[in-house]
């Protein structure tokens, strides 16, 4: 209970964060590293400050019509079929839509960086999306991140990359990773940190960063914030309980930035969301249908605000490596025991009626 109430006290402080950016206070919320940088742990710990230096919609209170955390009740299907099928819908990331996604590269490390063959496949996965989440980073070498990137870029489209601190409480420690097109988003560099923790309520802390489309005029352009996590597997409920606190923290701390997107591996199925899942209007894109390779298990997630996150196209599912590539189980459990998860976002900005939002006309009112 002290630590819940603790976790509580911080989510009130994000509410009132911006005060405190010039005067130095707040030293909750930890700054995470700038795009395209590499970064540690050391180098991240007493260097704090709270996010948010671009406009977007307007806040709307958090107690709006609940769900009441129930979700659809259904049976669960194999990644091949439904809502998970492996291919992609034809053009869409030609289109007036981004697909945004969450992949578990399970251990992704020295190991898989020494298969030529692993790599080129995460490579060519990555390129499926427009904005990619990374969980389990596990390297002490700096450039292996960086080496990455330049190979998924190496098709001709340009990727650039966040990467978070090492975190964890053992030995193992693991970093989240945004890896993104920049021709199709950008990131905003004042907005990426790491969500601190001074009661230890989860393993890895998220990273948060938050993105504008490309290619639309930036008054139209649909803004977002991405909050990456990966819970333990040990601790699922408390650590659920503790997302939800840190759902109003980013929210509380974003400026105005209504879209924010919880995404990366939950560790349970989307029945099973806890206080998290129990939000009002909290909404898992990913529904019915396995995320990892073996085919027996529901992980993986993308969490959005339903009635504010009016730019999603209804379109999600799971990215089915094994069809994709024509992959044995044993062949794509080399690559990851999970499969990437994905939705498709408008790249306009939307009001809740669903039209499209230009701060322009916002500002001239």
């Amino acid at each position: 209970m002290q630590r819940l109430l603790s976790l509580a006290t911080l989510a009130v402080m994000g509410g009132l964060g911006f005060l405190f950016l010039r005067g130095g206070g707040l030293d909750q919320i930890a700054v995470g590293p700038r795009s395209g940088q590499q970064s540690s742990a050391a180098g991240n710990q007493d260097r704090y400050y709270v996010p948010g230096s671009w406009s977007g919609a307007s806040d709307i209170e958090d107690d709006v019509a609940s769900r009441g955390g129930a979700f659809p009740s259904q049976s669960y299907q194999p990644a091949s079929t439904g809502q998970g099928t492996g291919a992609l819908p034809a053009g869409a990331a030609n289109g007036p839509t981004i697909r945004i996604a969450s992949f578990n590269i399970q251990a992704f490390g020295n190991t898989k960086a020494s298969k030529p063959y692993v790599m080129h496949t995460l490579a060519d996965i990555i390129r499926q999306f427009d904005v990619v989440a990374v969980q389990e980073v596990r390297s002490q070498d700096e450039y292996l991140i960086p080496g990455f990137v330049q190979l998924v870029s190496k098709t001709g489209r340009k990727y650039d990359h966040v990467i978070g601190p090492r975190l964890g409480r053992t030995t193992s420690k693991e970093q989240y990773v945004f890896i993104y097109d920049t021709a199709r988003v950008d990131v905003d560099p004042q907005s990426i940190y790491t969500i601190g923790d001074p009661d230890d309520m989860l393993h890895r802390p998220p990273l948060v960063a938050t993105f504008r489309t490309r290619q639309v005029h930036p008054d139209e352009a649909f803004t977002f914030t991405l909050v990456n996590i990966h819970t333990d597997p040990d601790e699922v409920s408390r650590e659920l309980s503790a997302l939800a606190e840190v759902y109003r923290v980013v929210r509380r701390s974003s400026r105005g930035e209504d879209d924010i997107i919880l995404l990366g591996d939950f560790n349970t199925d989307d029945r099973n969301l806890g206080r998290l899942g129990q939000l009002p209007s909290i909404f898992p894109l990913i529904a019915g249908v396995w995320t990892n390779t073996r085919q027996n298990r529901q992980y993986d997630n993308l969490i959005i605000h339903q009635p504010s996150t009016t730019e999603y196209s209804g379109r999600s599912g799971v990215f089915d490596v094994m069809r994709r590539y024509n992959l044995s189980q044993n062949q794509a459990l080399e690559v990851s025991d999970h499969f990437p998860v994905w939705a498709e976002f408008s790249v306009y900005e939307r009001d809740y009626a669903g039209r499209i939002a230009s701060r322009r006309r916002s500002v001239g009112r």
